[in-house]
């Protein structure tokens, strides 16, 4: 059998030309991906982006529904095959597997700049776990009837709020593991929960479409934004507590897009962001540094990770994860670096790069 080479010179299969046999194993250690990119006249092009790739030992072998960021060098992930990950995304090295949970992790919050954790699962249970401590769970908080998904710790890190499909929120004592206050509302499936930095306030998403800003003393339902056309998915609250962001479920193009909320005396409607054409699974405020103007990211199943402008809503930069599956989760790392969790292809790391414009890449995956 023969085969042709760079040269197109028909060799016997058993021959290889060196330069060949060079570039393939160069070309083994690249990835291709294409990109769109929107410049601020509005303009798009498309373009080929070719770069180094690392692939690093997976953190699951499954799924992954969450990931989170600890601290500089340090995520915690969990997913399908019941176990939560703390992992070195700098270095690729899985620094601890925590075992506890009897079904899919759904949810993970961190007290930043510590070894401290927490996980929620659809087994109904809430776990506390500490890396400096033993492979067992700190804390374990039990009182849902359903699925877990929603969890949030206070600033202060004594309280702890959870939320479930069982329509509760349920607020805890870190400390004692300890219910202090129980709340629920009718049809009020809940999907995320958020606290808002320096303030007694919770933000809370919701399958009935509603976004509900809750009084963490005695857990009070303090305002109810106006309710959207989809479910509300997911929330974030930008770091000085001034707005958030909740995005929506949707199929081709319908719903599918990310709102901006004031959170001070007018709690309106600030913008919208319409470019995703399946549900947005995820939504963050990027770092101030990384542009002149504030800029936030969404993911969504349609495989897409989309860079916005805050205050105008255009689409400043798309970038497809061809391949992954739906997007479950986006974490911001560092200054320049996000992690995306996804359904087939385990956790991405993308960067920003300025080199030419705001533009987001693809650079190692576990």
């Amino acid at each position: 059998m023969l085969f042709r080479c760079h040269l197109k010179r028909a060799l016997p299969q058993k021959v290889s030309c060196k330069f060949c046999a060079v570039m393939g194993k160069l070309q083994s250690k690249l990835k291709y991906s294409t990109y769109k990119y929107s410049r601020p006249d509005g303009f798009r092009d498309e373009r080929i982006q070719t770069k180094a790739f690392q692939e690093y030992s997976p953190a699951h072998v499954d799924t992954v529904s969450v990931v989170a960021a600890l601290n500089s060098d340090l995520c915690v992930s969990g997913g399908k095959d019941k176990t939560v990950v703390a992992y070195n995304w700098r270095t690729g090295n899985v620094v601890k597997r925590l075992k506890g949970h009897e079904r899919e992790i759904t949810k993970i919050a961190c007290i930043h700049k510590s070894g401290q954790f927490f996980s929620a699962s659809r087994d109904k249970m809430v776990m506390m776990w500490d890396l400096q401590g033993s492979s067992q769970p700190r804390q374990q908080f039990s009182g849902h009837s359903m699925v877990v998904t929603g969890l949030a710790v206070s600033p202060d890190t004594s309280q702890l709020c959870t939320g479930s499909r069982d329509n509760t929120l349920l607020l805890w004592d870190v400390g004692t593991g300890q219910c202090a206050e129980r709340a629920s509302v009718s049809r009020n499936l809940v999907t995320h929960l958020c606290w808002v930095p320096r303030e007694p306030y919770i933000l809370q998403t919701s399958e009935d479409k509603t976004i509900r800003l809750w009084d963490s003393r005695g857990l009070q339902v303090a305002h109810v934004f106006p309710a959207k056309q989809h479910i509300q998915t997911h929330c974030e609250v930008s770091e000085d507590g001034h707005k958030c962001i909740s995005c929506s479920s949707g199929f081709g193009g319908e719903g599918c897009e990310a709102t901006l909320w004031d959170l001070r005396q007018t709690r309106n409607r600030i913008c919208e962001y319409k470019g995703h054409f399946q549900t947005v699974a995820s939504c963050v405020f990027l770092p101030r540094a990384l542009a002149l103007t504030p800029v936030i990211a969404t993911s969504s199943h349609d495989c897409k990770v989309k860079i916005w402008n805050q205050d105008s809503g255009a689409c400043l930069f798309t970038l497809s994860l061809d391949g992954s599956g739906p997007l479950t989760s986006l974490a911001v790392a560092d200054t320049v670096s996000l992690l995306c969790a996804s359904f087939s292809r385990g956790i991405r790391l993308l960067r920003v790069d300025h080199s030419r414009g705001l533009e987001l890449q693809e650079v190692a995956g576990f």
